[in-house]
């Protein structure tokens, strides 16, 4: 039932190589959703953001190679939020026109800018977080039985004493909190192995 996580090969690595269709499929299914919300938050409407992100996903294909990870906490978070700010910056000029000077009140919306870009990228790694979590639940899932993932859901995720939910499952306390440790810790491995290779 439970194995130990595989070791793999450097996601990114594996975008730089040949052609690595599965690697794409994952990349997209992390970090698509990620880049359309910031796309979403940025003021464009769903036909917008959405080619916004393809624009996203095409710039990060086109330059992956070039990409050198220089061991900072995040950086390829930066680089991404990077690579779409630049593309929603570029849309949106392309839209309004972009004035050659600034005046008083457009240099405060700049400064403005760069504030909120600040609290955006934030924001960025913290739903970044949420979207790798939600991606280990979908590869752990599978790993444990219904009754071992439902005791791990009611009391480590509703919140529930564990004696309620070993009592409504019909289980130990103590395999309740097995349940929990080992969820939890194949969790933990699963992101730790996709930060890894980030």
């Amino acid at each position: 039932m439970y194995e130990q996580p595989r070791t793999r090969p450097s996601l990114l690595v594996r975008l730089q190589g040949e052609r690595d269709e599965r690697a794409w499929a994952e990349f997209s299914r992390i970090y698509e959703p990620l880049v359309l919300r910031l796309m979403h938050r940025r003021g464009l409407q769903e036909c917008d953001a959405r080619d916004a992100t393809q624009q996203v996903l095409i710039r990060i294909s086109g330059a992956i190679e070039r990409y050198q990870n220089d061991g900072a906490d995040a950086s390829f978070r930066r680089w991404l939020f990077r690579v779409a700010r630049n593309v929603v910056v570029t849309f949106l000029t392309r839209q309004s026109g972009q004035p050659k000077v600034l005046d008083h009140d457009q240099i405060a919306n700049v400064l403005d800018a760069v504030t909120a870009d600040c609290a955006e990228s934030k924001l960025f790694d913290v739903e970044y977080r949420q979207q790798v979590l939600a991606w280990a639940i979908e590869q752990v899932r599978r790993d444990f039985k219904d009754s071992t993932w439902q005791a791990f859901v009611e009391s480590s995720i509703h919140g529930r004493p564990i004696a309620d939910v070993a009592s409504e499952l019909g289980l130990s306390v103590g395999s309740v909190y097995v349940a929990r440790s080992r969820i939890v810790a194949r969790l933990r491995a699963k992101v730790e192995e996709l930060e890894t290779d980030l």
